[in-house]
């Protein structure tokens, strides 16, 4: 599996406070992001069936 790198545009408030949840976690900003994109994604198919990508 590649990894890919995705750049995002975001508050400078709403960074902080991603950082403030990651850090009680005790994880960084970007395995936050990755565990919520996750979670997302599951909520997503749990409700709708699972995502089936063309060629992947």
């Amino acid at each position: 599996m590649a990894i890919k790198s995705l750049s995002i545009r975001i508050e400078e408030e709403m960074l902080n406070k991603l950082h403030v949840v990651a850090n009680y976690e005790g994880r960084s900003a970007n395995s936050q992001i990755l565990i919520l994109i996750r979670d997302c994604i599951e909520h997503y198919e749990s409700r709708h069936g699972s995502i089936e990508l063309n060629g992947k």
